[in-house]
C-alpha cells in the first residue's frame, strides 16, 4: 500500500473507529475484556490504542497563552522522550500533538516527525526519514517541487491538526529574529 493512502487510512481510523473499537474487542471470546491477552501486528495495536486513546480538546488560546517561535534544533527536543512533550510542525506552525501520543510518540506510526518539521512527509504520504530536512541549521524546507496535490493533502492535515491540537508557536529558521 502506498504511503499516501496508509496515512489516510490511519487518519480514517483516528476519527472514525476511536468509539466502536472497545465494543468491538469486547466481543471478541478470546479477549474476555482483558485486551493484554490479544497479541496483535502493528496495525492492530494502532487501532487497539484508539480503544483507550480519548482526544483531549485543546483548551482555548487565551490572551495570557505564551506563544512562542521555535528553532529546528528546539524543536527537536520536543520528541515525546523521557516524558517530554511532543510537538511538530507543519507549514511553519507548530502544534503539541502530545494527546496523541500513541500515533506521534515514540514507537507511533508517525514517531519520525515528532519534534520535526512533518510538512513534506504528510503532503508525500511518507513515513521515510529522507522527508525530514536534514540541516536543522539550515533553511527550512520551502516546499519546492511537491505537486498541487500534495499541497492540497497538505493543506488537509494542517486543517485537521488546526480543529485537533493547540497551536505552541511558529517554526522559524536558525539566525531569524525570533517575534
Amino acid at each position: 500500500m502506498e504511503g499516501r493512502k496508509k496515512m489516510q487510512i490511519t487518519a480514517q481510523l483516528d476519527d472514525l473507529v476511536a468509539g466502536h473499537v472497545s465494543s468491538l474487542f469486547a466481543q471478541l471470546p478470546e479477549a474476555e475484556g482483558d485486551f493484554s491477552a490479544i497479541h496483535p501486528p502493528k496495525a492492530t495495536q494502532a487501532v487497539l490504542s484508539l480503544a483507550t486513546f480519548t482526544p483531549a480538546c485543546p483548551p482555548k488560546r487565551s490572551t495570557t497563552d505564551r506563544f512562542q517561535d521555535l528553532y529546528p534544533p528546539e524543536l527537536k527536543e520536543f520528541n515525546g522522550e523521557n516524558g517530554k512533550p511532543i510537538y511538530f510542525a507543519v507549514k511553519g506552525t507548530v502544534f503539541d500533538v502530545s494527546p496523541g501520543r500513541s500515533f506521534y510518540g515514540p514507537g507511533g506510526w508517525y514517531e519520525n516527525f515528532a519534534g520535526r518539521d512533518a510538512s513534506r512527509g504528510l503532503a508525500c504520504g511518507s513515513f521515510d526519514e529522507d522527508m525530514l530536512t536534514k540541516d536543522l541549521q539550515g533553511p527550512l524546507d520551502n516546499l519546492k517541487g511537491l505537486r498541487d496535490d500534495e499541497m492540497a493533502a497538505l493543506a488537509d492535515w494542517e486543517a485537521k491538526f488546526q480543529e485537533k491540537y493547540m497551536v505552541i508557536g511558529n517554526l522559524v529558521s536558525v539566525g531569524a529574529k525570533k517575534s
